[in-house]
This record gives C-alpha cells, structure tokens and sequence, in this order.
C-alpha cells in the first residue's frame, strides 16, 4: 500500500482521525499494527502490550475529544499506537533512544499525554483527581483510565476504586484484561475475571440486558434506574458472587470483545452520557495480530530486535559472554535453597525477569509471586520472617520506592531477617527516569538495622546472598545489583561469607585513592591498570558496604591520602559518597572528596554507556576526574598499607 492509499500517514492528530468515516477505522487499526511491528522490531521496546490495544486506542481517540477529554494508559508501554496517533509517528523510531521520545507517556512531551504512567496502578487515582478537578471548575471534560488487568492488582488501584465509589464524578475505568503482566497474572482477581470471561450463561445474559437498558432508557431516568437494579441482580445470582466492582459503587459494564472496533466506538458512545463512575471491562489478546507474541506473550512483552516475518528473536551469540546479574542471582537463589529450607524467594510480578522463575519451576512451594503489591511483597516477607524463615523479596530498585515505608516500619523497625534483593540499581537504560534506580543506596543506608551492599562483580553477588542467610546475619539485608551482564564466565565458585562491613583492597598506589560502590568498581579498576603504565599510582577500593562503612579502612585512606574519589552508580545527594564525606567531617579529616555518579536531576532515557557518559561517571569521565585531581595532588605521601581492608 503506497502513502496515499495508507490511512494512519494521513492522521496527524487525533481529530484527523475523527474526521474518517467509522468504516475506515478497521484500516486506521490495521495500518497502526503493522507500522508497531515495522518498528519495534529493530527498535526494540514493548511490544505485546501495545498489540493488544490497537482497537481500543482507535475507539478511545475516535470518541473522546482528545487533549480536552483525558485518557490515562495504565501501564504507559501499552501507549504505542497512542502515541503514533498523537503526533508522534514521524518520530516513533526515536522511541526510548537518547533524546529520543519516551517509551511511557509523559506529560512534559506531549499535550495528548495526561499522566506520566512509568509504574503501575497509578491511572485510577490520577483520573479521579482529574474528575475532580473537573467539577470544582465547572468543567464537563470526559476522564477515562485504561488499566490492565496485572496493574489492577495493586493496592493503589484499589484505593483509587474505592474512593471513586463514593462521589459523582464522571470518571470512566477500561479495564484492559489479557490475563498477562509480563509473566501470567496471579491472584484472586485473575480467577475472579475468569469466571466473569468464560461464563456464557453470564455473557449471553449480559448482551440481552445491555439491550434492554437501551430500551429502558427511552423511557426515563426511573425506568433506566430499576433496569439498572435488575441488571446487578441478574448478575449476581449468574455468577453466584456479587460483582465485585458495583460492590464498590461502579456501574458495570462487560465484558465485551476489546478488537471489535465497531462495536468498541458504539459502547463508549453509550457511556459518555451515563454520568458516574463507570468500568468498562474489555477483553483483549497480548500480542494481537503477531502469531509470535500471543503464543509467547511473556517473550514478546520487550523481545527485544526480532525478525518481523518469522518472529525470530535476533541475539548476540557469544559462548563466552557473562550471565546477568539477574541469572547469577536465580541460580543461585536455587543453590541456596537447596541447602537451607529455610529459605524462600517473593517478587512482586517479576519471576521471568527477576529470575527468581529458575527456583519457581523447581521450588514451587518455596517461591512465591503476589502480583504488582510491593508493599505487600515486603510486609508478606516480614511475615515470613517471624516464622523462622528466610525471605529473599526481589523487588527492581525504582519499584522497592513504593515500599519504603514497610521496609521501615515492617522490617527494620522489627529487626526482621528479610533479604532485600535490589534489582537493576542504578542507571537502566531506554526505559529511562521512571525506571532508574539510583534512589536505594540512599534511602537504604538511613534506615536503622539496614545492611546496605552492592556487590561489585557476580561473584561478590553470589558471596553476599550466601552471607545473607546466614544464621548469625538474622538482621534486614539489602544487596543491590545492576541490569546487565557480570564480569565472569567462571563465576560459580565455592560460597565464601564475607565479614559484614569490610571492604577490600582492589590495587595499592600512593598519589590517589579511589572508593568504588558495585559494578562501576570493575571500570575503575581496569583504567587504574591502564594509567598504571604512566607510572601513575592509584590505590584503589571496593567498599561493598554502604552502611556500615569500613572505618578501618576509611580511616587509613584519610590519613594517607588528600584527594580522594569516590563512583557509584546512584544518586550522589545522600548517597555512597554522601556517606563518606559525613565520615570525613565526623572525624575531623580535610582531604579533598571528588564525588562521581548520578547528579541532582531526573536522568532521561538512553542505552547505559550514554547515560553514564552524561553523568560523567563512564570510563572516560573517571579517567579524566583521576587526571583533573592528580594535577591538584600535594607531593605524594607515603603509600596506603598494602593489609588494609584485607
């Protein structure tokens, strides 16, 4: 089909697309699909998620005066195809690269992008502020919230239904179930829109009912009021349970086929003149429209590039390439649990990517997944860990921020023997600001009990989890670790504990010291070797502990030593550099601190090497801090004992 025939290159906005006539709209869907698929598929992003809601994005933008009327898209990677319809097809291929546009909505890129929806379950509450909002301002503006059913899952979403239910706003919840997050939704609820999906009495009850409310409502308010009445009657007693969401004041509505365009358009039509809080319970396919992703929808949720035609995942084949981190931790979760019973794994909707899935296909009874609830996910752990038990709750770090207060209040507070395992710290990569996870290692290290660690290869992970578990360690424990691959092929050797807040000496040198948190250590220790050459003189530290900090070794570096760097890979206002000035000023040093990491503002979205090349703390940022503070360096002093740190 050339540009003249293709309907979506005619479609600038969203108003261009009210002006097609409804029969064009299957086409708009179509050439929507196809051109997701042309694209991420050497852009990779996500992809399933947006598949199963093409016709839905259609409906929505062809119905609703969009920027006036607000749609919140809940998880925002489901916001494909409305970006593309928002102005930004030209440059979706941009998408979650440097400077590019962002691969979730974002309000500050577009008018068309009501709530920055990074992290999940957050849309309801938005919608009803919005709703609010609204009222108060003698506005009529039409709030819709599309929220999957995985999203649906967490407390806020919950929060956001309830307090919706109890005023008049006119706010309207499409609820979007495929029955998927990334991994298989788990839970009651799953099992609650199950019956409701696949019960066809109900079904066949439903579009008879929706027939005779049309009818009902020609004759008045009061007639449409007792159809009503009937209506949530008939459905209890069908599904032998009340509706779960009229119990909470919702007029229900569903479920209905989310892919049948046409009647999609007719539906929202209905309900944009019932006034109330209203939920509109779609049904689609992840994936929809790419054999390949609705058969292996977990896969094709990010699959990365991939070949269009075959469906093909296109990797790097390298035998020699390190694991991730997120492999090195799964194996050896599993490892562990083999030789303690106590232990158990919990994540929040994460095994696949977590890993934590290689000790659930072996340990199914040992591992547990409790959905999008990270506050449950750390309170459920503190539970455990009154019982004797060993939880290891992997939560990715920019997600652990929504449970900071049970990890407060629940686990330290209580002194309570939960594993906290901080996934993907630090800088991530194209899913950018609102997955980032540099914010740990300083919330981490001002909780009372807390023993903060970022390991700074794979085998220093595998170490530090089995220290974890050990009897005599039976306090809170979080060990951070970044998204990528380790450093090792090799990296499965014997456990060896390590001595709770003892760092180690990486190399010896007397004009410089260098003090490194987690993975960023391995950069700065090859560029030491590299200006070794220069007969430049380094010494250098892997820290291991944020809190407590090796004084020890602390003080031994600040007496020998006037200039002094300090990297990591997370936010520098109160983080592992922070800790080490605070150490400074404490006890009286004055060395000169030049502090490397993530600066005082929300980094965007970019591969990691760009990201860390921004920050300044890549392998030629380092080296040019290592240059810059050499050339301010007294004469050198005598060199740093080669025993400290052990």
């Amino acid at each position: 089909m050339n540009k003249e025939e293709n309907l979506l290159f005619k479609i600038s906005t969203p108003e261009d697309l009210r002006k097609l006539d409804p029969s064009d709209l299957m086409q708009v869907s179509s050439e929507l699909r196809q051109f997701i698929i042309d694209v991420v598929c050497n852009n990779p992003g996500h992809f399933g998620a947006s598949l199963g809601v093409v016709e839905l994005t259609v409906a929505l933008h062809y119905v609703f005066n969009t920027p006036y009327d607000k749609i919140i898209w809940d998880v925002g990677h489901q916001a494909y195809g409305h970006k593309i319809l928002t102005g930004r097809r030209d440059n979706f291929s941009t998408n979650r690269k440097y400077k590019g546009i962002s691969g979730f909505p974002k309000m500050a890129e577009s008018v068309y992008d009501a709530f920055g929806t990074g992290h999940s379950s957050t849309s309801i509450s938005a919608a009803l502020g919005m709703a609010r909002a609204a009222r108060l301002k003698g506005e009529t503006r039409h709030v819709v919230a599309v929220i999957g059913d995985g999203a649906m899952t967490a407390g806020e979403a919950f929060e956001g239904l309830n307090n919706a239910g109890i005023g008049k706003s006119d706010i309207l919840v499409i609820l979007n179930d495929n029955n998927m997050a990334i991994d298989a939704n788990v839970g009651a609820l799953k099992e609650y829109l199950l019956d409701i999906t696949t019960s066809k009495t109900y079904n066949k009850f439903k579009d008879r009912m929706w027939n005779m409310l049309g009818a009902f409502g020609k004759l008045g308010p009061n007639a449409r009021t007792l159809a009503a009445q009937l209506e949530a009657g008939f459905k209890s007693t069908i599904l032998d349970r009340s509706n779960l969401f009229e119990g909470l004041n919702f007029r229900y509505f569903g479920p209905i086929d989310g892919h049948d365009l046409l009647h999609l358009t007719k539906v929202l039509e209905d309900l944009k003149n019932i006034p109330g809080p209203k939920l509109l319970h779609c049904v689609t396919v992840k994936g929809k429209g790419f054999k390949q992703a609705e058969e292996n929808q977990t896969t094709f949720h990010a699959p990365g590039k991939f070949d269009k035609e075959t469906g093909e995942i296109i990797h790097a084949s390298n035998s020699d390439t390190p694991l991730t981190y997120q492999e090195v931790f799964g194996r050896t979760i599993l490892e562990l649990a083999k030789l303690n019973d106590k232990i158990t794994g919990i994540t929040p909707a994460m095994p696949t990517g977590s890993s934590l899935s290689i000790m659930m296909k072996e340990m199914p009874e040992r591992t547990f997944d409790v959905g999008i609830a990270e506050q449950h996910a750390v309170t459920f752990s503190a539970g455990l860990a009154t019982q004797g038990m060993i939880p290891y709750c992997n939560i990715y770090s920019s997600f652990i921020q929504r449970a900071y207060d049970q990890i407060i209040h629940d686990v330290a507070l209580q002194n309570l023997h939960v594993v906290l395992c901080v996934d993907r710290g630090g800088l991530v990569g194209a899913d950018g600001a609102t997955h980032h996870g540099f914010f740990d290692m300083a919330f981490m290290r001002s909780i009372p009990n807390m023993i903060v660690t970022a390991p700074m290869d794979e085998i220093e992970l595998r170490n530090l989890m089995y220290t974890a578990q050990l009897e005599k360690n039976s306090f809170p424990f979080s060990i951070r670790y970044p998204r990528g691959r380790g450093m090792y092929t090799d990296w499965e050797k014997p456990f060896q504990e390590i001595e709770i807040g003892k760092a180690r000496q990486i190399s010896e040198g007397n004009e410089l010291a260098i003090l490194t948190i987690g993975h960023p250590g391995n950069v700065v220790a090859s560029i030491v070797k590299k200006i070794a050459k220069e007969n430049i003189s380094i010494a250098h530290f892997d820290m291991r502990f944020v809190a407590p900090l090796d004084k020890n070794v602390l003080h031994t570096v600040f007496k020998n030593f006037t200039h002094i760097i300090t990297v990591e890979d997370g936010i520098l206002k109160g983080g592992f550099g922070s800790a080490i000035i605070e150490f400074m000023a404490d006890n009286g040093y004055n060395s000169e601190v030049r502090r490397l990491g993530i600066p005082d503002y929300f980094v965007e979205h970019g591969t990691q090497d760009e990201l860390q090349r921004e920050c300044g703390f890549d392998a030629e940022g380092i080296e040019i801090a290592i240059r810059e503070m050499l050339l301010k360096s007294s004469p050198p002093r005598r060199a740093c004992p080669a025993s400290a740190g052990g």
